[in-house]
Protein backbone atom coordinates (compact mmCIF):
# COMPACT_ATOMS: atom_id res chain seq x y z
CA UNK A 1 0.00 0.00 0.00
CA UNK A 2 1.44 3.21 -0.86
CA UNK A 3 2.14 5.87 2.23
CA UNK A 4 2.90 9.60 1.51
CA UNK A 5 4.66 11.19 4.76
CA UNK A 6 4.66 15.08 4.24
CA UNK A 7 6.84 17.17 6.80
CA UNK A 8 8.36 20.53 6.97
CA UNK A 9 6.02 23.04 7.90
CA UNK A 10 6.07 25.05 10.66
CA UNK A 11 5.40 28.53 11.63
CA UNK A 12 6.89 31.43 9.74
CA UNK A 13 6.92 35.33 9.00
CA UNK A 14 5.60 36.99 6.29
CA UNK A 15 8.69 37.10 4.10
CA UNK A 16 9.59 33.71 5.25
CA UNK A 17 10.80 30.68 3.83
CA UNK A 18 10.06 26.80 4.48
CA UNK A 19 11.26 23.70 2.98
CA UNK A 20 8.85 20.89 2.30
CA UNK A 21 9.50 17.19 1.78
CA UNK A 22 7.24 14.11 0.88
CA UNK A 23 8.37 10.71 1.23
CA UNK A 24 6.84 8.04 -0.89
CA UNK A 25 7.27 4.58 0.33
CA UNK A 26 4.99 0.93 -0.73
CA UNK A 27 6.17 1.43 -4.57
CA UNK A 28 9.30 0.70 -5.90
CA UNK A 29 11.56 3.43 -7.13
CA UNK A 30 11.34 2.44 -10.74
CA UNK A 31 7.55 3.07 -10.79
CA UNK A 32 8.17 6.18 -8.48
CA UNK A 33 10.03 7.90 -11.88
CA UNK A 34 7.26 6.98 -13.63
CA UNK A 35 4.61 8.80 -11.43
CA UNK A 36 3.68 12.62 -12.10
CA UNK A 37 3.33 14.11 -8.62
CA UNK A 38 1.69 17.17 -7.19
CA UNK A 39 1.61 19.42 -3.95
CA UNK A 40 -1.74 20.70 -2.52
CA UNK A 41 -2.61 22.47 0.05
CA UNK A 42 -6.23 23.23 2.11
CA UNK A 43 -6.80 26.25 4.24
CA UNK A 44 -9.45 25.98 6.97
CA UNK A 45 -13.10 26.25 5.03
CA UNK A 46 -11.66 25.95 1.49
CA UNK A 47 -11.39 23.27 -0.64
CA UNK A 48 -7.93 21.89 -1.82
CA UNK A 49 -6.01 23.61 -3.95
CA UNK A 50 -3.44 22.30 -6.29
CA UNK A 51 -0.12 24.32 -6.12
CA UNK A 52 2.34 22.46 -8.11
CA UNK A 53 2.93 19.46 -10.51
CA UNK A 54 6.19 17.39 -11.44
CA UNK A 55 6.26 15.52 -14.71
CA UNK A 56 8.49 12.51 -14.96
CA UNK A 57 10.69 14.78 -17.41
CA UNK A 58 10.95 17.18 -14.84
CA UNK A 59 8.72 19.62 -16.06
CA UNK A 60 6.84 21.89 -13.70
CA UNK A 61 3.76 23.70 -13.67
CA UNK A 62 2.61 25.88 -10.70
CA UNK A 63 -0.78 27.73 -9.76
CA UNK A 64 -0.93 31.49 -10.57
CA UNK A 65 -1.22 31.87 -6.37
CA UNK A 66 2.29 30.39 -5.86
CA UNK A 67 3.87 30.85 -9.24
CA UNK A 68 7.59 32.96 -8.47
CA UNK A 69 7.67 32.16 -4.62
CA UNK A 70 7.50 27.77 -4.93
CA UNK A 71 9.88 25.38 -6.29
CA UNK A 72 8.97 21.66 -6.72
CA UNK A 73 11.28 18.83 -7.09
CA UNK A 74 11.57 15.00 -6.63
CA UNK A 75 14.15 12.70 -6.12
CA UNK A 76 13.28 9.50 -7.80
CA UNK A 77 16.37 7.40 -5.81
CA UNK A 78 15.20 8.60 -2.48
CA UNK A 79 11.50 8.78 -3.75
CA UNK A 80 10.96 11.76 -2.13
CA UNK A 81 9.86 15.47 -3.37
CA UNK A 82 9.91 18.64 -2.09
CA UNK A 83 8.34 21.96 -2.29
CA UNK A 84 11.18 25.18 -1.80
CA UNK A 85 8.39 28.02 -0.75
CA UNK A 86 9.41 31.41 -0.63
CA UNK A 87 8.80 34.66 0.09
CA UNK A 88 5.59 32.77 1.97
CA UNK A 89 2.35 35.37 2.56
CA UNK A 90 -0.60 35.16 5.68
CA UNK A 91 -2.72 33.63 2.41
CA UNK A 92 -0.30 30.52 2.47
CA UNK A 93 -1.51 29.25 5.41
CA UNK A 94 -2.76 25.85 4.95
CA UNK A 95 -2.08 21.89 5.28
CA UNK A 96 0.16 20.83 2.57
CA UNK A 97 -0.56 17.43 0.81
CA UNK A 98 1.38 15.61 -1.62
CA UNK A 99 -0.34 13.34 -4.27
CA UNK A 100 -0.85 12.59 -7.53
CA UNK A 101 -2.51 15.45 -9.77
CA UNK A 102 -5.42 12.97 -10.29
CA UNK A 103 -6.48 9.32 -9.37
CA UNK A 104 -5.15 10.00 -5.94
CA UNK A 105 -3.40 7.68 -3.50
CA UNK A 106 -4.77 7.49 -0.10
CA UNK A 107 -3.77 10.81 1.76
CA UNK A 108 -1.27 11.47 4.07
CA UNK A 109 -1.65 13.17 7.17
CA UNK A 110 -0.18 16.86 5.73
CA UNK A 111 2.02 19.32 7.39
CA UNK A 112 0.65 22.61 8.12
CA UNK A 113 2.33 25.64 7.07
CA UNK A 114 1.19 28.78 8.95
CA UNK A 115 2.66 32.43 7.90
CA UNK A 116 1.62 35.05 10.85
CA UNK A 117 3.50 37.84 12.20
Amino acid sequence: QVQLVESGGGLVEPGGSLRLSCTVSGMSNAFFGTVTWAWFRQAPGKSREQVARILTSGSTVYADSVKGRITISRDNAKMTLNLQLNNLKPEDTALYYCNRPVIYYDWGQGTQVTVSS
